[in-house]
């Protein structure tokens, strides 16, 4: 009855079935046995040693104190005393695991995830949502305190015993020395009862749970965000792809547990001798971490597995075959690559090319090549991607959408310059320069007319819708068309330079901060409190405060201009170089502010903002195969339906995978990790002998 009666508490106290089993595997039932084996053997020592302690009464006036607590003890009916060392042992237990707060508060236990959750779209009213229940903050349970505590406690009590033993007939007779050793064995009783066992089970399955929960607050997170979401007119197609899911794992260079020698793989033991489209499948199932595939066969054939794995995710968006001319060959030594310079890598451009994601933006799921050479960079975005997925998902709106082009123009005074500034500026004579302009081409719309006079000197800063192309030369043609017209009204009028440094092209300005150019995107997201501890594993308001600090304080004392960020460049110019971008204008595209918040439920809030993103899916580099591949993987290879849709969802990876990459950093700078993870994974042995 009273097994039964502790199996009702611990599950109406944890609220898991799956801490419940593993309880019961690890935990009760052994200790059970042990307890009912330990109270058989007290009831009969109890009886042989009963004229004993009655002697030791009668040798000393002491003993009467023992005697009388042994006769009230007596008199209580042993399921009353099994019944107070139960209560005891659980109030003990359940104070020291949740001292630090706990990750399954999350949504009560009764609730059930729909096997189908995050594949289906998403509800568009919001007053569906179910208010999120609030849940305490603080660091996990302390797991290592309780193994440590277990070793003391056995070795202990096995101390206590053997000592007892070699003299007992002496502690027997002894009243004080009885009574400690009594009072002693009754606290490792409790102790036993109470706690010993339960570091044992594994700590990765009582935290598997965590994931459907996890999946339901996405729902919840998704729901809150879906006001913004509306906002997308690209989403709106008659039909979706199913969103995939968070990735089940990713090689995280920030997580100190990834240090650690890993787990037993669930993978056969003889993955070698399997083909590779057989062990493809083992991976695209999760019975294969994508990025232990170097570890499992040669560095080789890992990069030909992982292909036919990320060609199966792929297919499943509509986009199969998309890697098949991303070289992959073995010109490049992938050996010396792994572990040092890129992860889940996929091939070249001739650097290496690593995919992150799945990654939901906008309600759609799309993964994202980077090219780079710097270790760790892959698998701390894959992280971002992995939180932010389990979240809200990523959702991001483009605010302004024009590049720019500001040709310094010189008169014979500062006076005619003044007359020139003031004739752009009105209505009318944008018209005239609008209709020069647009004269050259097919797609570009003149927006703007900007002039900034200083002395002689005129800098007109012309802005222009550029479709699907970055359009350096579409508003570069446009404004000569546009000077013709201003040398025929002001005749004085002498060009210095096509680009007079005011567009600003490749160099960090003010100007591209406050008033943008390229792709003006903001992006957020929720991430929910276990997904932080979990994933990114560190707190809400650690994070925060990490940032505030770092990218925001720091940033201004530095006098930065655009900023405001951790590493913002290194993920856009990873996805430039992948998909053929200008690498250069990652200079202005890397313009960033991020912010976090606390949410009033307790889960992390974070944007990043980006005003002057440049990109193109048509025209450079994206003509390329290899990069032209990149962006097919992406979805947006080439000119859109509508003119500037595919240069647009560009502009939106680019700031989402921004974001992730973001999150994963400053969550190792707030775990303090940073450097660990680099030393242990961005530095490969020197080898005797050059490839």
């Amino acid at each position: 009855k009273a097994h039964r009666l502790l199996d009702i508490v611990l599950l109406t106290a944890i609220g898991s079935d799956k801490w419940h089993r593993e309880f019961h595997q690890a935990y009760l039932d052994p200790v059970f046995s042990i307890i009912c084996l330990l109270l058989s053997a007290l009831r009969s020592s109890h009886e042989l040693n009963e004229s004993l302690l009655i002697q030791s009464r009668e040798m000393t006036a002491g003993s009467t104190i023992i005697g009388t607590l042994i006769d009230r003890i007596d008199s209580i009916p042993s399921t009353h005393l099994f019944f107070v060392a139960v209560a005891t042992s659980i109030i003990f237990s359940f104070l020291l695991l949740n001292s630090g707060g706990s990750t399954h508060a999350i949504m009560p236990p009764d609730a059930k995830l729909p096997a189908d959750l995050v594949c289906k779209d998403r509800p568009a009213s919001k007053s569906n949502a179910t208010p999120s229940p609030q849940h305490p903050t603080g660091p996990e349970p302390k797991w290592h305190i309780l193994k440590i505590l277990n070793y003391a406690a056995a070795t202990s009590f096995t101390a206590s015993v053997l000592y007892f033993a070699s003299d007992y007939s002496r502690f027997l007779s002894d009243s004080a020395s009885l009574l400690k050793f009594i009072t002693g064995w009754s606290a490792f009783l409790v102790f036993f009862f109470g706690f010993f066992g339960i570091s044992f089970v594994d700590a990765d399955g009582l935290l598997a749970h965590e994931e459907e929960e996890v999946r339901i607050r996405q729902q919840q997170m998704q729901r809150q965000m879906q006001p913004a979401k509306s906002h997308h007119s690209h989403n709106s197609g008659p039909t979706k792809s199913k969103l995939h899911l968070p990735a089940s794992s990713a090689p995280v260079c920030c997580d100190p547990t990834s240090m650690k020698t890993p787990a037993a793989s669930k993978a056969p033991t003889n993955v070698k001798e399997l083909p590779d489209e057989e062990i493809a499948n083992l991976v695209h199932a999760g019975k294969i971490k994508d990025h232990t595939l170097e570890k499992l066969l040669d560095c080789d054939r890992a990069v030909a597995v992982r292909r036919l794995a990320f060609d199966a995710k792929l297919s499943t968006l509509n986009r199969g075959g998309a890697l098949a001319d991303l070289p992959s060959g073995p010109s490049l030594d992938y050996s010396r690559v792994h572990g040092a310079n890129c992860e889940i890598v996929v091939g070249y451009v001739p650097l290496p090319v690593g995919m992150v994601g799945p990654l939901t933006l906008n309600e759609e799921t799309v993964y994202i090549p980077m090219a780079t050479t710097e270790g760790c960079l892959v698998a701390s975005t894959n992280r971002g991607c992995k939180a932010i997925t389990a979240g809200s998902g990523a959702i991001s709106t483009i605010t302004r959408d024009g590049i720019t082009r500001a040709p310094c123009l010189r008169m014979k005074s500062a006076k005619e310059a003044a007359h020139l500034k003031i004739w752009c500026e009105q209505k009318d004579n944008f018209a005239l320069m609008k209709e020069a302009f647009e004269s050259t081409t097919n797609y570009g719309k003149l927006l703007s007319a900007a002039p900034t006079v200083a002395g002689r000197n005129v800098y007109v800063r012309l802005q222009c819708f550029s479709g699907d192309a970055m359009g350096m030369n579409m508003v570069s043609k446009g404004s000569l068309a546009v000077i013709d017209l201003l040398k025929s009204i002001f005749p004085t009028l002498e060009l210095v330079a096509l680009s007079g440094n005011m567009c600003t092209d490749k160099k960090a300005a003010a100007v591209n901060w406050i008033e943008g150019r390229g792709k003006s995107v903001v992006v957020e997201a929720i991430i929910p409190l276990a997904v932080v501890r979990s994933t990114l594993k560190t707190d809400v308001k650690t994070i925060v405060h990490v940032n505030t600090q770092k990218n925001l304080i720091g940033s201004a004392m530095a006098g930065s201009v655009g900023g405001f960020n951790a590493h913002a460049s290194n993920i856009v110019t990873a996805v430039f170089l992948a998909t053929g971008q200008d690498p250069a204008q990652n200079v202005e595209s890397s313009n960033c502010i991020t912010l976090m918040e606390e949410t009033d439920e307790g889960d992390l809030w974070i944007s990043c903002t980006m005003p002057s993103i440049e990109v193109g899916t048509v025209g450079g580099g994206t003509s390329l195969p290899a990069q032209s591949a990149c962006l097919k993987a992406i979805g947006c290879k080439g000119g859109g339906e509508t003119p500037g849709a595919n240069a647009k969802q560009l502009a939106h990876v680019v700031a989402s995978a921004t974001m992730a990459g973001e999150l994963s950093l400053l969550a190792a700078l707030a775990a303090n990790t940073l450097v660990q993870a680099h030393m242990a994974h961005n530095r490969k042995p020197a080898t005797s002998s050059s490839k």
